[in-house]
């Protein structure tokens, strides 16, 4: 079965959340929400403007592409038909669940 970003918000219970940063390469799933850490490099505002601007809306699809070699830092991350370069600490904002 293929799954829809539907069903992946209808069974919230069965779907564990957690951030973008903590998941290896060929990971794919969909974004939930974002969510402000400590640690953040700039303002939070300014990070979730950027990061809306860039595609990661609730209910975008997301795969993780590559991982850079040291530090499996930066990312590199597919938001729907869109490819960008993330750093990891940042991507811990990006909140996502598998599907």
């Amino acid at each position: 079965m293929i799954p829809t970003r539907d069903a992946a918000f209808t069974d919230s219970t069965t779907l564990p959340v957690d951030p973008l940063g903590r998941r290896a390469r060929g990971w794919a799933g969909w974004v939930t929400g974002l969510a402000p850490t400590e640690g953040l490099t700039i303002p939070w505002g300014e990070m979730e403007r950027r990061l809306l601007e860039m595609g990661f809306v609730e209910g975008a699809r997301v795969e993780i592409l590559h991982e850079g070699p040291f530090g499996r830092d930066p990312l590199a991350v597919r938001v729907d038909d869109l490819t960008v370069a993330l750093r990891r600490r940042d991507a811990e904002v990006i909140l996502v669940c598998e599907g």
